[in-house]
């Protein structure tokens, strides 16, 4: 059966009464992880040439503009404390939801393992899935390494599988479009058949517009044989967050979480019944990245590193942090 993930992500806008009730409302509507990130302000990079961006005179985008003082400054008011990641676990546990956490930077990998995990997993977030130094140091502390793919290329996710197999640790891969939001033209679920060709596991971290699609990629993803469905989660209004757009509220995740414990036949009968469109979100097993995919793993690849002294880390160098 298919197994879900409700991704918290910073929809709790940094403040703890609104985690937790975030923490009670998965577990409520019957998700079996609830998943947060451990992001600090202070590893964000600065970047100089995000700032302006660049357009070329044809109008095509080079280069995204993201301001970096801007960007801080909204990162920072959604820092978490250190000791909120243990009350986030110590919450998840209470309320017998497992609790999963994506790590943003090295540095951060020493303190995430020094946490009272009921279960050694962790998230690996598309723009790192290549990040094969970050790779080994997660294999050194965790036993399962569920990792979205992403804006990542087919040499990129086979090498990540060699590293993790030749630790001995657990992988599950998911699928992913980088495009935010993407629609059900961009799913591409085909890609799931050729993830198993490395994977026992495979899933799909789903980045849609519920305003539009609402549950319609997840449904089918769970058709398309998905262990492991992602989406974001939200208890407040969707337009109180920047992923509220494509967050699920705690009724849309209980139907998600209702349907996905359908048989497969009758998971089937419904989405022909429901979306007869749905042949759309099939694409093919290969394709090239997108445009679009292309600048988001450019600014996003290496958003977030580990300052040493003067210098960054990003998370794919192969330099000690410590």
């Amino acid at each position: 059966m298919t197994k879900i993930i409700a991704e918290v992500c910073q929809n709790h806008l940094g403040d703890r009464e609104i985690l937790g009730r975030m923490i009670k409302e998965a577990a409520v509507a019957g998700a079996d992880y609830v998943k947060g990130q451990i992001i600090f302000a202070e590893d964000l990079t600065n970047r100089e040439r995000f700032d302006d961006g660049y357009i070329k005179n044809n109008g095509v985008v080079k280069t995204i503009k993201r301001p970096y003082a801007q960007e801080y400054e909204r990162l920072a008011k959604l820092d978490l404390a250190e000791d909120d990641y243990k009350w986030f676990i110590d919450e998840a546990v209470k309320n017998k939801i497992v609790p999963l956490m994506t790590i943003f930077s090295r540095k951060r990998i020493e303190f995430a393992a020094k946490l009272p995990w009921p279960e050694k997993i962790v998230k690996v977030a598309s723009y790192d899935c290549a990040s094969h130094a970050m790779i080994k140091e997660l294999c050194d502390v965790f036993d399962h390494l569920i990792v979205s793919t992403g804006a990542t290329t087919d040499e990129e996710i086979i090498e990540t599988v060699k590293i993790i197999k030749d630790k001995g640790k657990k992988a599950t891969f998911l699928h992913c479009v980088t495009s935010y939001p993407n629609t059900l033209e961009m799913c591409n679920f085909a890609r799931l058949k050729w993830l198993k060709n490395y994977s026992d596991q495979v899933g799909w971290s789903d980045h849609t517009k519920v305003e539009n699609d609402g549950l319609k990629a997840s449904m089918i993803a769970a058709m398309f044989g998905a262990d492991y469905i992602e989406r974001h989660f939200t208890s407040l209004n969707k337009s109180e967050t920047k992923d509220g757009p494509i967050s699920l509220n705690v009724e849309e995740l209980r139907r998600l979480v209702d349907f996905c414990r359908l048989p497969r036949a009758e998971q089937s009968q419904r989405v022909e019944a429901e979306m007869p469109e749905w042949r759309i979100a099939v694409g093919q097993e290969k394709r090239k990245l997108t445009h679009e995919e292309m600048l988001n793993r450019d600014y996003y690849r290496g958003r977030f590193a580990s300052r040493v002294g003067d210098k960054w880390i990003y998370n794919w160098e192969d330099k000690a942090i410590n």
